[in-house]
């Protein structure tokens, strides 16, 4: 009841108890009793550290023993400690009181290390044992009562109160037992004389000694023993010393003497001769050591371990050729020597570990002992000072090794670490563990380009498809993380997707040209290409690329002026007068191209008379060399060159009149010389022009007067019969209200002159006429009075200046037409073959024409 009370669990099967003692700090001390059967429970764990199965499912919990023998096995199902094989408390620790089993549980994820402490309690499973079955005695009957003789030690293995408590002797007419005790709490017994002994009575006696231990049932053992009487001796040898004491260094070489011990004998002969030997209550110290019988001296017979055994207590005995003996004691204490190295175990370790992880985390959990003593069994640990790795200590001779800085794989992708541990001896002993770390790639590193920017050159009119650069990035990371896949990024260029110029290769970050490409159009564009690479989250950069189109001469020459027309002749007037060097007029050509391939030179390639005139290789101009007033009319033909690599060229006709009179000119403008390789298309689509204006203007003038005579003749029908009708207002379609604010009061005759050129074409203003067209009366109501002759006339008059201006405007019109349409069939056939150019230039010419309509118009009204 009061071990339920505390919470201890116990059990009693085969009459054996489990006692939880503490648990504390993850440190749980257990007491089994030894020789337990396999399987038996020691404790339950999870209850006594606060634990569950989970955790130790999850933590992989397991057991770490310093020994490689493991007695206590741990079930992660149940959470319990068993035994794992039979316990035997002597063959375990011998006399060692108590006797208890260390080890560690040991979790992961996170690291727990727990201490388990299981003392093994002695069971009274050894009776005491004497190594001999009998003992004889050779006693001389002068022994005088108080005479000690030493007895074998009874052995039993058990502890407290299971081992050897007392013993007893029978008979005792004549000796008694007298118990000793060592210094480590052992008993021994001597058999002591107490009164005389009589060889003539007694020549031999015969003695039981039983030992008697504690436990419960008592358990005994028993020797027998023969003494023997002799005759005179009665003297016995004594020991100089009843203790020696010596010490030694653990370390000391086998054969090494110790000490010699002496004893004398006061009687002479025989009988004073002594022997020494070891009692053989000395126990297994007896292997160690060994003594010279005759000189007493004491010698090393094995390798003393300070480890095992601090100290040895040897029982001398002196015995005279009349078996008179003495005792005396040995004790021996060994000295510590560095003669061991440190021993590093490792209970766990990590590899590989990710090159992000923090600084302190764990790597590997090691355990080092050093089984000397004091200063030699002190040590320190330590790993290579130039790696980023440090050792800490967790507990009693357990340490961890940990990471003390940030990782970086890509400057160390492994490390071997060495750890090191040094003992505080002299000399000091180390020894060396070698760890082998990898270290896992994260995704920290961006792809690289080599250069921010780069420029590249193609060639205009280039193929698709073809190779324009090729940008390469490097990723520091390995694996996936390293992987680089190239994109370009959607920008504009031009309004347009960068995507209808440019493909990148994602594999090889080859930049391709989706299309062919103009220089006339985009001289350079701007691309950004991005490289990514393969981890996640992925990480990109990006290179800003210029593509330059390069020019080539592709273009041909387009001449401005003078306008090249194969259907009409352009002449240039030189007055007889001009002097040496005088413009004649100036050659423009462009050429849209640039640079070298729109340089431009020109050359006077034929004229009538090559003395007259030159051209400027630059500009163009024409300018008189030597002036020959005989020379009327010239043709020059003109050269002009582009500097390109296949240079492109274009020729101008010139006609140049000499006269100081435009009359002059139109006398010899009829006989220059045309060319005649017409365009038959261009003349079809004129005559077509022609035909489909000339339909138009029949019937335009075929309707106005057909709807003139039809309003005639109502006017007169209405006239007629306007005695018999009632009187309607009428207002003229043509003539706006004449009121107060009226206009054309009055009617007005024109005289018109008309010629087919409308340019020169005159318009006379003759008088006003003072005969009112209508009456109107003050309440401006106005009726149509009865026709008479001078209103027949008059309408008469205004029907035929109707007519008169509308077969003016006619002609206006048709002239402007066909003006506006010869120039641009000239245009668009000859000399502009530029869109742009051509466009314009019919735009200025139509404005032209328009204008020309507008003059004339203004004329006529």
């Amino acid at each position: 009841d009061f071990l339920s009370g505390l919470g201890l669990g116990c059990s009693f099967p085969l009459l054996l108890c489990v006692f939880v003692m503490t648990v504390a700090r993850g440190q749980v001390r257990y007491s089994i009793p030894g020789e337990m059967t396999k399987g038996s429970l020691v404790g339950n764990i999870v209850q006594d550290l606060g634990l569950d199965v989970k955790r130790l499912k999850s933590g992989r919990a397991r057991i770490f023993t310093e020994d490689s023998r493991e007695y206590i096995g741990l079930n992660v199902d149940k959470g319990t400690l068993v035994v794992k094989e039979r316990i035997d408390r002597e063959e375990l620790c011998a006399q060692v009181s108590p006797c208890s089993l260390h080890f560690q549980i040991i979790l992961e994820n996170p690291m727990e290390l727990h201490r388990i402490d299981v003392e093994i309690l002695d069971i009274n499973d050894h009776a005491p044992v004497f190594n001999r079955k009998e003992i004889n005695f050779q006693i001389s009957e002068l022994a005088v009562p108080g005479a000690r003789f030493s007895l074998d030690s009874a052995h039993d293995p058990d502890v407290g109160l299971n081992t050897i408590q007392r013993y007893t002797l029978m008979p005792t007419d004549y000796f008694s037992l007298k118990e000793q005790s060592r210094n480590d709490g052992t008993k021994y017994v001597e058999m002591v004389l107490q009164s005389p002994l009589d060889r003539e009575r007694e020549e031999e006696l015969k003695l039981i000694l039983t030992a008697f231990d504690g436990g419960s049932p008592q358990k005994s053992g028993t020797i027998k023993i023969d003494v023997t009487v002799i005759d005179v001796n009665d003297n016995t040898p004594v020991f100089s010393q009843s203790v020696y004491r010596v010490s030694l260094p653990e370390n000391v070489a086998i054969g090494t003497g110790v000490l010699t011990v002496r004893a004398t004998d006061k009687d002479k002969g025989a009988n004073g001769e002594v022997t020494y030997s070891f009692s053989q209550s000395s126990g297994k110290d007896l292997d160690l050591f060994r003594i010279d019988q005759n000189t007493g001296e004491i010698s090393v017979n094995g390798l003393l371990d300070y480890e095992r055994s601090k100290h040895y207590e040897l029982n001398l005995e002196a015995i005279d050729k009349g078996g008179l003996t003495d005792n005396s004691k040995v004790l021996i204490e060994l000295t510590d020597v560095n003669d061991n190295a440190p021993v590093i175990s490792i209970i766990s370790f990590s590899s590989p570990i990710p090159e992000d992880s923090t600084p302190d985390t764990v790597i590997a959990m090691l355990n080092i002992k050093d089984i000397d003593s004091g200063k030699n069994g002190q040590f320190k640990c330590l790993v290579n000072s130039d790696l980023p790795f440090g050792i800490k200590s967790s507990s009693s001779n357990f340490y961890t090794l940990v990471t003390d800085q940030n990782l970086d794989r890509e400057k160390m992708c492994e490390y071997n670490i060495t750890i090191t541990a040094i003992d505080e001896g002299s000399p000091s002993f180390s020894t060396n563990k070698t760890l082998s770390l990898k270290i896992s790639d994260v995704n920290d590193n961006a792809p690289v380009f080599q250069r921010q920017s780069s420029t590249a050159y193609v060639m205009e009119n280039n193929s698709p498809g073809v190779s324009v650069l090729s940008v390469k990035a490097h990723d520091k990371d390995s694996g996936n993380n390293a992987r680089i896949s190239y994109f370009l990024e959607d920008i504009l260029v031009n309004g347009v997707s960068a995507s209808t110029f440019i493909s990148v290769n994602a594999e090889s970050g080859e930049i391709l040209a989706v299309r062919s490409f103009d220089y006339e159009q985009a001289k350079e564009f701007n691309i950004r290409v991005k490289a990514q690479d393969g981890g996640n989250p992925p990480l990109s950069s990006n290179v800003r690329v210029k593509i330059m189109i390069q020019d080539q001469n592709d273009n041909a020459l387009q001449v401005l002026y003078p306008v090249q027309s194969g259907a009409s002749v352009v002449a240039e007037i030189v007055p007889r007068s001009a002097d040496v060097g005088y413009l004649v007029t100036k050659v423009v050509a462009v050429d849209v191209d640039s640079g070298q391939d729109a340089w431009l030179s020109y050359k006077l390639q034929k004229a009538t008379d090559r003395a007259l005139f030159e051209v400027g290789l630059q500009n163009g101009e024409i300018r008189t060399v030597l002036t020959d007033k005989d020379a009327v009319k010239q043709r020059l033909t003109v050269v002009v060159e582009d500097n390109g690599q296949s240079s492109r060229s274009a020729t101008v006709n010139v006609n140049v009149a000499v006269a100081d009179s435009f009359p002059e000119v139109l006398s010899e403008f009829t006989d220059f010389t045309h060319d005649k390789d017409y365009n038959d298309t261009l003349t079809f689509y004129l005559v077509l022009a022609l035909a489909v204006v000339s339909f138009l203007f029949i019937v335009t003038i075929i309707a106005i007067l057909s709807v003139k005579c039809y309003r005639w003749r109502r006017e007169r029908m209405f006239y007629k019969s306007g005695a018999n009708l009632p009187v309607i207002p009428y207002y003229p379609p043509l003539y706006a209200d004449v009121g107060a604010t009226g206009t054309l009061q009055h009617v007005y005759n024109y005289e018109v002159c008309g010629t087919t050129d409308s340019r020169k074409s005159d318009l006379k203003f003759l008088r006003p006429s003072s005969q009112s067209v209508l009456n109107f009366d003050l309440s401006g109501t106005r009726t149509v009075p009865k026709q008479n002759r001078n209103t027949e006339d008059v309408s008469a008059e205004v029907r035929f200046l109707y007519v008169t201006a509308t077969v003016l405007l006619t002609s206006i019109y048709t002239e402007s037409f066909f003006l506006f349409l010869s120039k641009v069939a000239f245009l668009h056939y000859v000399c502009l073959p530029c869109l742009t150019l051509q466009s314009t230039a019919v735009f200025v010419m139509f404005s032209e024409c328009v204008k020309l309509v507008f003059l004339k118009f203004t004329q006529v009204c």
